[in-house]
C-alpha cells in the first residue's frame, strides 16, 4: 500500500484514544502490527504543569513506538478551526500529513463535505499531505480529488458506533468509481468481521480507534483486527466467487451409481 509516495506494509491504522492507560495503547499499537497511528493535537491542556507533562509524556510514548504519525483535526466544526489545527498539528509533529475532520453533524459526527472540501483545498495548497474523513459520495470524492487529496477515507459508520459498514453498495461504487485511488475505511468499525468485509469490497486499508481500546483486553482485539485486515485482503486478492440464488453441487454428478 502507498500513499502520498510512502509504502506502508500493514493495512490497519490505529487511533491512540480512549485507551484505559498509556500502557495499554502502547500494547495495542505493538499488537497491531501497524505502522500508523493517529494523534489528535491537545489544544487546550489542563490546567497547570501536569497537564503540560501528562502531555509531553504522551507525545514521547508515541515517539517511543517508532511508528508514523498521522495527526488529526477531531473536534473540529469550521475551516477556519481545522485550518489553523492542521497548520499548529504541522508545527508540533514536524509531518506534512493531516487527517482532515470538518464536522457537520454533533450527533452522527458527519463531515461537513462543503467545508472539508474546502478546507482540503486550503490545507494542499499549503503543502499539506490531506487524508479526508469523508462520506461514500461520489460527487464528493471527485472534488476532493480535485482539491488535491491523493487518498479517500469514507466512513464505514458513525464514529465511535461500532455498526461496521452501514452503507456497502455506496462503498463497493466509491472503489469501483474511483480504482486507482487509496481508500482507506475510517470509523464505525467494531468487530474483526467489519474490518475483514470492509477489505473484501477491495479497500486499502482500515483505520480503527474505539474497538480496540473499548475491548475489554485492548492488545488481544489489535491483534485479532490485523489478522482480520490481512485475511480480508488475501480474500479480495484470491478473486470470490459469485454469490448464487441457488444450489451449485460440490460433487460431481458425473460418473455417480445410479440406483432404479
Amino acid at each position: 500500500m502507498q500513499v502520498y509516495g510512502t509504502e506502508l506494509a500493514s493495512r490497519l491504522l490505529l487511533g491512540t484514544a480512549l485507551y484505559p492507560s498509556p500502557t495499554d495503547m502502547a500494547e495495542a499499537v505493538r499488537a497491531s502490527g501497524t505502522e500508523v497511528v493517529t494523534v489528535s493535537l491537545r489544544r487546550e491542556t489542563a490546567h497547570g504543569e501536569d497537564g503540560i507533562q501528562a502531555g509531553q509524556q504522551f507525545w514521547g510514548l508515541v515517539q517511543s513506538l517508532g511508528v508514523r504519525v498521522l495527526p488529526n483535526t477531531a473536534g473540529c466544526h469550521s475551516v477556519k478551526e481545522a485550518v489553523t489545527t492542521a497548520q499548529m498539528a504541522r508545527e508540533v509533529f514536524d509531518t506534512p500529513w493531516i487527517k482532515l475532520e470538518v464536522i457537520g453533524d454533533s450527533d452522527t459526527l458527519q463531515p461537513d463535505v462543503f467545508g472539508l472540501v474546502e478546507a482540503a483545498r486550503i490545507l494542499a495548497a499549503d503543502g499539506f499531505q490531506v487524508f479526508p474523513y469523508t462520506t461514500e459520495d461520489l460527487v464528493v470524492a471527485g472534488k476532493l480529488l480535485d482539491a488535491g487529496c491523493e487518498v479517500l477515507m469514507p466512513w464505514g459508520a458513525p464514529i465511535g458506533s461500532g455498526r461496521g459498514l452501514n452503507n456497502p453498495y455506496g462503498l463497493r461504487s466509491l472503489r469501483a468509481h474511483f480504482p486507482n485511488v487509496p481508500l482507506v475505511i475510517d470509523a464505525g468499525i467494531g468487530l474483526p468481521s467489519h474490518a475483514a468485509a470492509a477489505m473484501e469490497l477491495g479497500y486499502d486499508a482500515v483505520l480503527l480507534n474505539t474497538a480496540v481500546a473499548k475491548a475489554a483486553r485492548p492488545a488481544a482485539m489489535a491483534a485479532a483486527m490485523a489478522r482480520a485486515v490481512e485475511a480480508g485482503r488475501l480474500a479480495f486478492e484470491a478473486g470470490p466467487m459469485e454469490a448464487r440464488d441457488m444450489a451449485s453441487p460440490s460433487t460431481p454428478l458425473l460418473g455417480m451409481a445410479a440406483f432404479s
